[in-house]
């Protein structure tokens, strides 16, 4: 279950890993958020569901710290996100942060190895160390033949897959995860998600989950929905609002 101000409710009471509260993000005259409050704890899946233009994907680049709200607070493991300098934002994206978006965004000049290894580059890891552990990541996912190759070499599921490797081979706290199955067909999906929740729980990583598919959403552990322009969860309308 869950609460009215989007925390989940029951026995669990572990302090949130990540908290946004009343965020409102504006767009021209167009709002985007307005007042949406949520808490993700450390380890739990969370789907954020709703139709295409709803806020889902706004919500998730401000509580990753890829867009700052107008208004509100994000929070993440006692630290202010949207008062940070950009430097520590990126440097959290790198490290604390893995974000999967719908088409992997992989470097298409990079081979599929360099594509995983490479936020561990840039957080200074030593060639040699960071292509190792980029190949273990690779090979839990099953792409370790694809290696050598690049990213339009690839099928869309096995693209995917490597796009999930990178987002975890740090070790982050959190995987932001923007509709990952959404230029998938249903078989690759699965398999995806599969890959994607079994490691999130192996791991206890948190996952955030933007996703317009009830199939995507099941593997979550609790849901919240975004629909005409109020943010509900487990059946029951909050308080907070987002809108399109």
């Amino acid at each position: 279950m869950t609460t009215t101000n989007g925390e989940p409710s029951g026995g669990d009471t572990a302090p949130p890993l990540l908290t946004a509260r009343r965020l409102a993000k504006t767009y021209g005259r167009t709002p985007a958020l307005r007042g949406a409050s949520v808490a993700l704890r450390a380890g739990e899946i969370l789907a954020v569901t709703g139709a295409s233009g709803s806020g889902k994907s706004t919500l998730l680049h401000c509580l990753a710290g890829i867009v700052r709200p107008d208004a509100g607070t994000v929070e993440c493991a006692g630290e202010r996100l949207d008062t940070l300098p950009e430097r520590r934002l990126s440097e959290l994206r790198r490290t604390e942060f893995g974000v999967v978006f719908q088409f992997g965004q992989l470097i298409p000049e990079l081979t599929v190895l360099d594509n995983v290894a490479l936020p561990l580059l840039l957080a200074g890891t030593a060639r040699g160390a960071a292509h190792e552990r980029a190949g273990e990541w690779l090979e839990r996912f099953g792409v370790l033949g694809q290696q050598l190759l690049r990213p339009g070499e690839l099928s869309g599921g096995q693209a995917q897959r490597v796009s999930l490797a990178r987002a975890l081979v740090t070790g982050p706290k959190v995987v932001f995860a923007d509709e990952p199955t959404g230029a998938l067909d249903s078989l690759a999906g699965e398999q995806v998600m599969g890959a994607l929740t079994h490691t999130a729980r192996e791991s206890g990583t948190a996952v955030l989950l933007i996703t317009h598919d009830a199939q995507v959403a099941a593997y979550a552990d609790r849901e919240l929905r975004l629909s005409d322009g109020a943010l509900a969860a487990d059946g029951a309308e909050t308080s907070a609002e987002v809108t399109s």
